[in-house]
């Protein structure tokens, strides 16, 4: 135990290192990437990248089936199912590569059909060859889920994030040369594919070599298999409506409006990527612990607790960016990104707010697939996407990014904020009351800062970058003065406190 505990603390530890490296990178390679390319190449990339995401819904959701089933048998040490289910299952997702790369094949061969009349014919050439290089990248991701959900079953998360910091380092520095030398957006898929080759070799030695991984191709539990499909149906639907609220609104945006439109989404929904990487880094590494707990005890208020803890924690983290993305974004975006990407700033913020009620609930998502309690989810999510595309492609055409974001915006409210709030307390369990309690303990501590981000943003030229960096930096510093004084408890302050403490005793600046 003392071992996945230091798995937990260092995989989580390492998961905030990853993001806060990946935002400096960001920093410095988004705007350089953005002028390489420029605004119509890059919506080209997002366009069709939105388009050749749905190939990955061929995964069936399979991956979290393969963690509970897993664990199911590392329970009564049965090393030969284990090797049953790992055959199984990459058996099944070769076979899923192959059909990948089959209808892969259809899409590029069939570009104008797909993308329309709003793209010219130097685009669809483009656009041909980013899906056939798209393509290739999800086929070789498929057989990879088993190793990778074997890893993660295994609570071997230091390995996990010490390839996602390297992905981040490495992207760059394999990217910038091709843009440079003129490759464009393929410089792009290119660079991508090199290392999802590299991330997936790597997953697969350290299966062999450091968790004794084996294999059997024979006498497989039918059963089982017929248990893996009714699971992972459901998984399965909310995997589309993920995939629906986040590509179709790219999609009809290109087929509209053309690829200047979806340039500014696209920039959009990669700053909501990374906002949305500071839940899910905390909640990742607590999915082996809620199958546990659910598969000894299936204790509500031990779930309740840990449901409760993980989401203020998100809270912490999610209000602050949220917050100052309102006061701090418009000038943000364009000096960053540049003035083209200005309409980018309403975007981002429907979809981050909106987006907000499921981050710090989304724990809550791997308590219900372990208990196999997900089917209302998926089942409403999917009514509420296909509602998303309804009232989307009205709102697109009238008010491009915007009124896409606002449809999609919708949904997620609906859905997330009240019909699974409704589900987690009536239904799986959750005290969601005392959720919003805990949360709602927050709102003295939020003043201050609000106070702060208001007069920054009606007073002061945040558009020159002195006053930018200055009010920015005192936004944050009352923001975690306010929060650490009137918001967080005990524990809270301990889990950030305990760390510095020991990290600047060992650096010298206290004794």
């Amino acid at each position: 135990m003392p071992k996945n505990i230091n798995q937990l603390k260092a995989g989580t530890a390492l998961s905030y290192i990853s993001m806060v490296l990946g935002y400096v990178i960001s920093l410095i390679y988004t705007p350089i990437m953005l002028r390489l390319l420029g605004q119509s190449e890059y919506g080209l990339y997002n366009l069709v990248s939105s388009v050749v995401a749905y190939l990955g819904l061929l995964n069936f959701g399979m991956g979290s089936a393969y963690i509970r089933f897993y664990l199911r048998y590392k329970v009564n040490e049965e090393k030969e199912n284990i090797a049953k289910l790992n055959g199984m299952f990459l058996m099944i997702f070769s076979a899923v590569a192959v059909i990948a790369v089959l209808g892969g094949s259809f899409l590029v061969f069939n570009a104008e059909l797909v993308f329309g009349t709003q793209l010219t014919a130097d685009e669809l050439d483009t656009a041909q060859i980013l899906m056939g290089i798209m393509v290739i990248n999800t086929a070789i991701s498929f057989p990879n889920i088993v190793f990778k959900s074997f890893i993660t079953a295994n609570e071997r998360f230091i390995f996990q994030k010490l390839l996602d910091v390297l992905r981040i380092v490495a992207n760059p520095f394999l990217v910038i040369p091709l843009l440079l030398m003129g490759f464009g957006s393929v410089g792009l898929a290119i660079g991508s594919t090199i290392i999802l080759i590299t991330m997936e070799v790597a997953n697969i030695i350290f299966c062999f070599r450091n968790l004794n991984m084996h294999f059997s191709f024979k006498n497989y539990d039918f059963v089982v298999l017929k248990e893996v499909i009714i699971f992972s149906s459901y998984l399965f639907l909310s995997m589309v409506v993920n995939q629906i609220n986040l590509n179709v609104d790219k999609f009809i945006l290109g087929r509209i409006h053309g690829t200047v439109v979806v340039a500014v989404y696209g920039l959009a929904t990669q700053l909501e990527q990374y906002y949305m990487s500071l839940s899910t880094a905390i909640s990742g590494v607590f999915i082996p612990r809620v199958n546990k707990i659910v598969s000894t005890s299936n204790d509500n208020n031990i779930l309740t607790k840990l449901f409760v803890r993980i989401g203020r924690i998100q809270f912490i983290l999610l209000s602050m960016i949220a917050s100052g993305l309102i006061f701090f974004g418009s000038p943000f975006i364009q000096m960053w990104a540049g003035e083209d990407y200005a309409g980018a700033y309403p975007v981002v913020l429907l979809l981050i707010l909106s987006s907000t009620i499921a981050l710090i609930q989304n724990i809550g998502i791997e308590i219900q697939q372990a208990k196999n309690m997900h089917q209302f989810r998926s089942v409403t999510y999917f009514i509420i996407a296909i509602v998303n595309v309804l009232i989307t492609i009205p709102l697109a055409t009238r008010y491009e990014a915007t009124g896409a974001a606002f449809g999609t915006a919708l949904s997620f409210i609906l859905g997330n904020g009240l019909l699974m709030n409704w589900y987690y307390h009536k239904k799986v369990g959750l005290d969601i009351i005392l959720f919003w309690k805990e949360i709602a303990s927050f709102i003295p501590a939020l003043i201050a800062p609000t106070i702060v981000g208001v007069i920054a943003m009606n007073l002061v030229d945040l558009h020159n970058l002195v006053f930018f960096l200055l009010f920015g930096l005192l936004y944050v510093s009352v923001f975690i003065f306010s929060i650490w004084k009137l918001g967080m408890n005990n524990y809270e302050r301990d889990l950030i406190g305990v760390p510095v403490l020991r990290l600047l005793r060992r650096i010298g600046f206290i004794s």
